[in-house]
């Protein structure tokens, strides 16, 4: 068996080649990086503040009022008052950045299904595990 170490690296390196190969799909969407990943924070985390957005994709609140005001532009996000303060905003995915947002998750998911089906059972059988466990290591539940 590798050191933990070689593991790490690997899954590393394995981890960017296959976001990398992923966000091609992402192109077809004519959508920026930085914006699709913010959107995506409000289709499958759901509506948050602006300082809340920022810190979850690790941006200025600057910055991130420069990528909602550009999703606002595509329709994709708006910007609506907090129930719960008057004061504040609420930024939530339109209906077109959560159909925009799904659209783009099924292009990811089939390719990834095109690959998969090239592989012998007990390959599936060990990802299935392998799925588990970087669940286990990255605190993401199933979808």
């Amino acid at each position: 068996m590798d050191s933990i170490e070689d593991i790490a690296s690997g899954l590393n390196s394995t981890a960017i080649h296959l976001i990398r190969r992923l966000k091609r799909q992402d192109s077809q969407l004519n959508v920026g990086p930085a914006r699709l990943s913010a959107l995506s924070v409000l289709v499958f985390g759901g509506p948050c503040s602006l300082s809340e957005l920022a810190r979850r994709e690790q941006v200025t609140s600057a910055t991130m009022s420069r990528i909602v005001s550009g999703l606002e532009q595509n329709l994709l996000a708006r910007r609506l008052p907090s129930p719960h303060d008057a004061r504040a905003l609420k930024i939530e995915a339109t209906r077109t950045g959560r159909q925009l947002m799904l659209k783009g998750q099924k292009a990811r998911v089939h390719s990834l299904v095109k690959d998969l089906k090239r592989l012998r059972k007990k390959d599936l059988v060990c990802l299935q595990q392998a799925v588990t466990i970087l669940r286990q290591i990255g605190g993401s539940a199933p979808d």
